[in-house]
């Protein structure tokens, strides 16, 4: 008799165990669908914001904004001034005015100026000494910007940035490179 009561009350457990259990996944799932549905509510939001403001966007001062990043992702002020333009708007040579710092700005990242560099380097010699892309030294530091570090509208406001102050459209303006020659 103990021992089909035993059995009886471990049933039980086991049953109600189960049902809890498959009760507790229906409300996981649930409130997975309900997360979902709000990022997803979410992200349309912002791009209809987005998307209203985005005819709007302006820059006034593309050189101040260019300096105002700039600073942000280096850590102090730069005041910038630009140097000159190089590969066709690939790459933008700027001068700080308080200390010795070029900083070059380019939509290359560190891994394709290596490939460049593996390439096809009888070729890339002769240009080496026209694009300081390519003679890099190695304690040149690297930052990327973009809009993790930038603001909201850092792709569409870089893209004006880069028209006005190299003249050439940038192909894409999601991320830009900055490398730093002390």
């Amino acid at each position: 008799m103990e021992i089909l009561l035993a059995i009886v009350v471990a049933s039980a457990v086991i049953f109600f165990g189960a049902l809890i259990s498959a009760g507790n996944e229906r409300q996981r799932k649930a409130i997975d669908g309900l997360r979902e549905q709000v990022v997803l509510w979410a992200v349309q939001d912002l791009k209809i914001k987005r998307e209203h403001l985005e005819r709007t966007v302006q820059v006034a001062d593309p050189l101040g904004w260019l300096n105002k990043t700039a600073s942000k992702a280096y850590g102090h002020e730069l005041r910038l001034q630009v140097s000159e333009v190089l590969d066709l708007g690939k790459s933008l040579n700027c001068l700080s005015e308080d200390s010795n710092i070029r900083i070059i700005f380019s939509p290359l990242s560190p891994q394709d100026l290596r490939r460049m560099k593996k390439g096809n380097r009888n070729r890339l010699t002769q240009f080496a000494r026209h694009n300081p892309l390519l003679s890099l030294p190695r304690n040149a530091e690297t930052h990327e910007l973009s809009v993790l570090n930038g603001n909201d509208f850092f792709d569409l406001e870089m893209e004006l940035v880069w028209q006005a102050l190299t003249g050439h459209r940038l192909d894409s303006s999601n991320r830009i490179w900055m490398y730093v020659i002390s």
